[in-house]
């Protein structure tokens, strides 16, 4: 519920307060004595959901933007006629933990004014990022996201579109390409300096760490994680609950992708730098779009019913051109899924006929493992090849013909041309004679 405060024009009283009493509104009356073109200041309580039906009634009796207007939290009230206002506003389909319009402009605005500390933050939210992903520590990675404001523009950006607040819109993309741009940026850097200083081994290949691979083959998960980060932030937006563990899911989106991207250029590694790259702007866009209808389903329209129709055509081209840009994208996201279903189906046949080419031997062996390499075959292809077998053998009973069974398999099923390489272990079993006590 919500505690509103106006400041009543002289000759506006009576008006305003009749159109409270109409709605069954409860409200105090307060003189206002600073001697300035105010009569009086009202104060009431109504349902969340009622508050920008309550202020619409109100303009239309005289209170415009001019007037002094506040609103507040109000933790609870006690009172018979704000109990049957409540109703009323649910029975009629209202939903309480939707904010009022004056609201959702107001929390938009906060999470996208403050550019010094949302600079200073996404520079040391990508630095940690870029650590985590180098130590392939997914605890600092995390800890990294935590302290991302990158929600703050992607909604400000949404906010702006729907109630036709072309200058909020604008600030909100400016400051998403900022913050990606200065991710990418320290990513790269700090991975300069790392790389330079050797504090990680000079050895060290980024594409083998399991956190930065996570992050080069980008699939449709992706594109789901990014939408429904971006509908959360829109929802804990429009309810007025804290966005702070969305932000969370949100900066998962955007900061480890962008972290990877810097890693890419600072190892010189176009590959990692081009496919992290599709997935941060994947991300982005999918957060925008996802924001952008959802508060657009919620009903929030520019208060002047004149400028509705602009904003309804600006939602509209903004979205077509949001999934036009996802859909470009999303090729490439459809040739890694596809490619790691042909992947996982190779792997799957290629153990197979492991399998059968050692349980057809005559020899008395064991499988004990059977290890597939891959490369990186272009962008997004992951090509196994080799196959590494253990295999486990009494002393003397090494079957010579193992690895080409092996490969004549493989090739013959998956049409694969890998290499076979067969290890053999030895095994000896101790034999345990029974012992008999005396009788």
């Amino acid at each position: 519920m919500r505690l509103v405060q106006i400041a009543l024009p002289t000759a506006k009283r009576e008006t305003v307060l009749g159109a409270l009493d109409d709605e069954g509104i409860d409200y105090v009356v307060s003189d206002e004595t600073s001697g300035r073109e105010y009569d009086a200041v009202v104060s009431f309580p109504v349902p969340t959901s009622a508050v920008e039906d309550v202020l619409a009634r109100l303009r239309g009796v005289g209170i415009d933007e001019r007037s002094y207007t506040v609103v507040t939290d109000a933790t609870t009230v006690v009172s018979e006629r704000f109990d049957a206002l409540e109703e009323s506003y649910e029975e009629d389909g209202g939903s309480e933990d939707r904010i009022a319009r004056e609201e959702l402009l107001t929390r938009a605005n906060d999470l996208a004014s403050k550019p010094g500390i949302y600079v200073a933050l996404t520079v040391i939210s990508a630095v940690i990022a870029t650590a985590g992903l180098l130590l392939d520590s997914p605890a600092t990675v995390v800890g990294s996201m935590v302290i991302a404001p990158l929600i703050g523009p992607a909604m400000a950006a949404s906010v702006g579109t729907v109630v036709d607040d072309r200058e909020l819109w604008i600030r909100g993309v400016r400051m998403q390409f900022l913050g990606l741009g200065l991710s990418v940026l320290s990513a790269a850097a700090f991975a300069l300096l790392v790389r330079w200083t050797n504090l990680v081994p000079p050895s060290v290949d980024p594409t083998t760490i399991p956190q930065v691979r996570e992050r080069i083959a980008p699939d449709f998960l992706s594109l789901a994680v990014a939408l429904g980060a971006g509908t959360a932030g829109a929802l804990s937006l429009r309810t007025g609950v804290s966005t702070a563990l969305v932000g969370v899911m949100i900066a998962v989106a955007l900061i480890p992708p962008a972290a990877t991207v810097g890693i890419g250029v600072a190892y010189g590694i176009p590959g990692v730098a081009l496919s992290s790259s599709v997935l941060v702007l994947v991300n982005v866009l999918s957060i925008n779009l996802a924001a952008l209808v959802v508060l657009w389903y919620s009903g929030y329209r520019p208060e002047q019913f004149f400028r509705r129709e602009e904003a309804r055509s600006a939602t509209a081209k903004r979205v077509a051109a949001l999934l036009f840009a996802i859909a470009v994208l999303s090729v490439f996201l459809g040739g890694v899924t596809y490619d790691s279903y042909q992947t996982a189906k190779t792997k799957e046949a290629i153990n197979a006929q492991v399998d059968a080419a050692v349980a057809e031997t005559d020899s008395p062996v064991v499988l004990l493992e059977t290890s597939i390499e891959t490369d990186r075959g272009g962008l997004f292809l992951d090509e196994p090849t080799e196959v590494v077998v253990t295999v486990g053998a009494p002393p003397g009973e090494r079957p010579d013909d193992l690895a080409e069974r092996i490969d004549r398999r493989i090739r013959r099923q998956t049409g694969t041309d890998l290499a076979v390489e067969v290890r053999y272990v030895e095994v000896t079993r101790a034999s345990i004679k029974p012992a008999f006590e005396a009788s």
